[in-house]
């Protein structure tokens, strides 16, 4: 009884939204408990388990129709209902996520503090060289500000509570902005920045 209450809550947790290691360790250590029985679980219902254990966090993604299909006896399977809404990100959005995944590799590659914190001023600084509009500074930080409350709301930030206007950089965007993005980082930020400037 007390395990299958357990396994209820953390499939709750799960289709609430993402499970950090840091904010629940004790819903954590459960999960990677019963990991097995989570991820049999939501195999039934087309959802897969993301769980990156080294950097902490675990979500739901919805199962291809590529995987379904190699689950299946048949080999073929039936399109099934969305369960999880994919998002479709603006362009300056989007380009808030790469410019901090690029600060988290940076981060990785020099060692030392695995966290990321950054300032709202340090996000304007590092956007508003790729974003149109640039002599309307007010309309500039309006979308700047937009996009930060966005990735806040996504869970790639975090607001510090000693500090309003800083941010933790959230690792699980790692697993959103992936290596084969990044192996084309640079390319795709003078892309935006061309971009930026032709939209002047």
């Amino acid at each position: 009884m007390q395990d299958t209450l357990i396994l209820q809550t953390i499939l709750t947790y799960l289709l609430k939204g993402i499970i950090y290691k840091e904010q629940n360790p004790k819903i954590w250590n459960s999960l990677l408990e019963q990991q097995n029985a989570v991820v049999e679980y939501f195999k039934m219902i087309g959802l897969a388990l993301f769980l990156d254990e080294a950097e902490g966090y675990a979500f739901l993604r919805q199962m291809s129709s590529e995987d379904m299909a190699i689950l299946s006896d048949t080999g073929e399977m039936p399109e099934l209902p969305q369960l999880i809404v994919r998002r479709q990100l603006n362009y300056a959005t989007s380009l808030l996520c790469v410019l901090l995944r690029k600060k988290l590799l940076e981060q990785d590659t020099t060692g030392g503090d695995i966290r990321v914190i950054i300032s709202k001023e340090q996000i304007r600084n590092m956007m508003v060289l790729y974003l149109p509009n640039r002599n309307n500074e007010t309309k500039t930080f309006e979308q700047i500000d937009a996009c930060i409350k966005k990735l806040l709301d996504l869970g790639f930030l975090r607001k510090l509570k000693t500090n309003d206007s800083t941010y933790d950089v959230q690792r699980i965007i790692k697993a959103f902005v992936d290596a084969a993005w990044l192996g084309d980082l640079n390319a795709k930020l003078e892309e935006y920045r061309g971009y930026a400037n032709n939209a002047e």
